[in-house]
Parts: C-alpha cells; structure tokens; sequence
C-alpha cells in the first residue's frame, strides 16, 4: 500500500465524513492547487471517493469533472481509512 504525505495525511484527517472542496481547503490552510493535487491523487489512489451530496444523499459518483473541482465533495473510503494508521513519508 501506498503510504500517505504529510500534507494528504492532513486531507484524509478532514474526510471521516464527507466533505465539500472548499470546507478542506478552509479547514487545511492549503492553496487551490496543493489541495486539488492531494485530492486527484488520493481519487486515484482510491483513498478518497468523490460524493454527490444532493438532498442530504451522499451517493458514490463514478466520474468527476477535475477541472471544477471546486464543485464536488470527497470522503475517504476503505483503503483510505487504513492508511491513516500508516507512516507518512
């Protein structure tokens, strides 16, 4: 398993429950960019899942638009969850 940086350990922290794009970056005091780095790496990690959260639903979405990222909130899933107990590099 991949282990986590310091600053993606910082994200998943923040992605026990879902969470909406601007919510992380307020709560993590990282830039646009450093954050949607982290975040795309973690979907693609399959640490992370993006949610709709329509309607108090938060359903598993299969595609994501990474250039509205803004848009879209993301949880942690599983995989993501057991890497938190891992060392960062």
């Amino acid at each position: 398993m991949r282990k986590l940086t310091k600053s993606e350990k910082t994200v998943m922290e923040r992605l026990i429950f879902p969470e909406s794009f601007d919510v992380i970056m307020e709560e993590t005091n990282m830039q646009f960019g450093e954050l949607r780095d982290d975040l795309m790496n973690l979907v693609n990690h399959r640490f992370v899942e993006v949610v709709n959260f329509d309607d108090g639903l938060d359903s598993k979405m299969a595609f994501y638009d990474s250039d509205n990222i803004k848009d879209f909130s993301f949880r942690a899933t599983k995989i993501g969850l057991k890497s938190l107990n891992k060392t960062t590099i």
